[in-house]
């Protein structure tokens, strides 16, 4: 939603580190004036901003893949919107470019640090989701990771999420001989079935250890982990012999003030000689080209659905990320800005 004004700025700064699960008291709406462009800069009126599940890791004063974001700054992440000021070489205003300066209204972004994406392909948002890092994130941890082949059986954890839900859908449509996934209620579940997937439970129903043995009698070959603590480990116990598993994210364990215990099955991993291989989306660029030409062609022809859960209003931002955190989102969570 537009704040009405074409000279003033909102951004979300983040106010104090959250201890364990973040409250809206880690949270600020700054107003601040529309940015200026200098040289080789542009100026973009975001349109739709992405909250993601690894903000919360950045939100913690610690070393890790990404520096932490910084006290009484904005933060920031995926965005879309429409350059409105500045011109730089292959970017002029009435573009609409996708850029890292998220958690603001006008966001002042090197000209370099643009990727203008075709508006006629998909809906703008789509680029935050399925034709976006979320899609191939999807896209590269099964294929290029985990390395599925057609006929493996494949199990998802968080599969109603933004990611998850791709997974499931690219693995049915890349071949899988089954395909399971766990979410966290009833309705997300029924969506899972809906999309394609062969089975799906609730992991509040009961261990998910066994709930997945019932889902896979003959194991696993490949899992997507983005949840990890019990998943992980039940996951471990059902792989067949030369598993993958492609491990994502962790969510189960994000806004734990203690450090989990490790899957306690972790031995297995020798004898069924698993392999289990971390990975960050961007160290898959190679494949983007593929990928949104792949994944958009599945979206013509109607053989893949997607998923959006829209908050509209910078101030909504924290609620929204707040929202994913508890898992009040399916598919993708967007702020309409």
């Amino acid at each position: 939603m537009s704040n009405g004004s074409d000279s003033v700025n909102r951004e979300i700064h983040l106010a104090s580190r959250p201890e364990g699960w973040p409250t809206a008291d880690n949270f600020r709406l700054v107003t601040t004036e529309v940015p200026t462009p200098g040289p080789g800069q542009v100026v973009v009126r975001n349109q739709f901003m992405s909250v993601d599940p690894y903000m919360r890791g950045r939100m913690n004063d610690v070393k890790s893949y990404v520096p932490p974001f910084a006290l009484d700054a904005p933060l920031d992440g995926g965005a879309i919107g429409e350059v409105v000021a500045g011109e730089a070489a292959g970017v002029k205003p009435g573009d609409v470019v996708l850029h890292g300066l998220g958690w603001r209204e006008y966001a002042l972004v090197d000209a370099t640090a643009v990727r203008k994406v075709d508006a006629g392909l998909a809906p703008v948002s789509a680029y935050l989701s399925v034709l976006g890092m979320t899609g191939l994130t999807a896209y590269a941890g099964l294929l290029d990771v985990a390395v599925m082949k057609p006929g493996e059986t494949v199990f998802v954890s968080g599969a109603a999420g933004a990611v998850g839900s791709m997974v499931g859908q690219i693995a049915k449509l890349r071949g899988a001989g089954r395909v399971i996934g766990s979410a966290g209620s009833r309705a997300k579940v029924e969506r899972l079935a809906a999309l394609g997937f062969d089975a799906a439970f609730d992991y509040h129903d009961g261990p998910v250890y066994e709930q997945l043995k019932a889902a896979a009698p003959d194991g696993v070959d490949v899992y997507f982990d983005n949840v990890g603590g019990e998943h992980l480990e039940a996951a471990i116990g059902a792989m067949n012999l030369h598993g993958r598993a492609a491990i994502c994210g962790m969510i189960a364990q994000y806004n734990s003030a203690e450090p989990p215990a490790a899957p306690r099955n972790l031995a297995l991993v020798i004898g069924k000689r698993l392999t289990l291989r971390g990975f960050l989306v961007g160290d898959h660029g190679h494949l983007r080209e593929q990928f949104v030409q792949e994944v958009a062609g599945w979206l013509r022809e109607g053989r893949l659905s997607y998923d959006e859960t829209v908050v509209d209003g910078i101030e909504q931002a924290p609620d929204a990320f707040l929202g994913l955190l508890r898992g009040e989102n399916l598919g993708k969570m967007l702020v309409r800005l």
